[in-house]
């Protein structure tokens, strides 16, 4: 026995015969669908469009000493480092903290484990933000508060630029301290030196005066020419005189300051303190002015991303699209209607022949 055909023309006649299930199914739904859609909130939508600015460019470091412009970057690795800051659960915490929205979404109190996953939830489905083929970024928000999805899309910018900020400059405070170390370190050696440089003239004699060699041996050499004159003269009393003035110019012991021991055990020592002096001097000044200008620069913060467009609270609901619920709960229902009668007619069918056979 061939087994039987159907056809959709072959429905009217079923459709027919339960149409008044039908018709009630189908007004049913129609009510139920228009009571559910009208007492269905509005929905809006608001939406920020931004630039990441290539990190290199924002260095503020390389603007003070290289001077520099700002550039968009749309590198895949920036646009990446853009969506998942914004949509890291860090961030959604903040948002939720910030705006209380566990009483807007009524989730509960703040604190309990069930009311903070339903308030996380219900901001990350309202959340979006994706990459366009424009290379911008687009950070949309709905909410059932048209000023509130605003707020929420503007302030979510600024944080996410924010933490692109600490994210790309994390180790600008060690290199600040780096910075500090070293002139501190510049400016001890700086003072031991000038210590060293002062008890060395105390104790040498030698101030770093223009010709002073030049004047102690041009005083050596005058004193023992007239001594040796004096000698040659017979005057006693005058060559004693000129013998201690020779001791006091050649001799540590002689009383005078500055003495041609001491300088010659002296010169060295005090060149080299005064080569090494001059080199901290110049390298203290040059650590002083790095120090200053890194610390100028990290309190200088630029903004990591260019922002086309701020959010604005929207002009027209974005959801819901009431027509549109009504008619697919109205077609929906018609075609399980239509299916659970065709089955109901085909069970039927099936068993009043199982009977005729029998």
């Amino acid at each position: 026995m061939s087994s039987r055909s159907y056809s959709l023309l072959g429905l009217w006649p079923v459709i027919n015969r339960w149409k008044f299930l039908v018709l009630t199914a189908v007004g049913l739904a129609l009510v139920v669908s228009i009571v559910v859609a009208l007492l269905l909130p509005n929905i809006y939508k608001s939406t920020a469009v931004f630039y990441p600015t290539n990190p290199n460019t924002t260095d503020p470091d390389r603007i003070f000493t290289e001077g520099g412009k700002l550039e968009l970057g749309g590198r895949a690795e920036d646009l990446d480092r853009i969506i998942t800051i914004g949509e890291s659960q860090t961030v959604a915490e903040l948002m939720i903290k910030r705006f209380q929205l566990h009483q807007h979404y009524k989730a509960g109190k703040p604190g309990n484990d069930l009311a903070d996953q339903t308030a996380l939830d219900e901001f990350n489905s309202n959340l979006a933000v994706v990459h366009n083929d424009r290379d911008a970024i687009e950070l949309t928000f709905k909410d059932r508060d048209k000023v509130l999805a605003a707020k929420i899309a503007n302030t979510l910018t600024q944080v996410i630029d924010s933490i692109n900020q600490q994210l790309t400059f994390e180790n600008r405070g060690k290199v600040i301290e780096l910075y500090g170390e070293r002139k501190t370190y510049l400016e001890q050696q700086y003072a031991a030196t000038r210590d060293s440089l002062v008890r060395g003239r105390r104790r040498y004699g030698i101030y770093g005066m223009d010709r002073e060699s030049r004047y102690l041996a041009q005083e050596i050499i005058q004193t023992e020419t007239d001594l040796r004159r004096a000698e040659g003269e017979g005057d006693s009393r005058r060559a004693a005189g000129l013998r201690r003035a020779l001791k006091g110019l050649t001799q540590a012991d002689g009383g005078n300051l500055l003495n041609l021991e001491n300088y010659v055990a002296g010169t060295d020592l005090m060149t080299t303190l005064y080569a090494r002096f001059n080199d901290l001097q110049g390298r203290l000044i040059g650590a002083r002015n790095a120090y200053e200008t890194a610390k100028l620069a990290i309190s200088g913060k630029i903004s990591s991303i260019y922002v086309v467009q701020k959010a604005f609270p929207a002009t027209k609901k974005t959801a819901p699209v009431r027509w549109l619920i009504v008619l697919s709960s109205v077609l929906i229902t018609l075609v399980l209607s239509v299916i659970f009668i065709t089955l109901l007619e085909l069970y039927r069918g099936n068993l009043s022949l199982g009977r005729a056979r029998e």
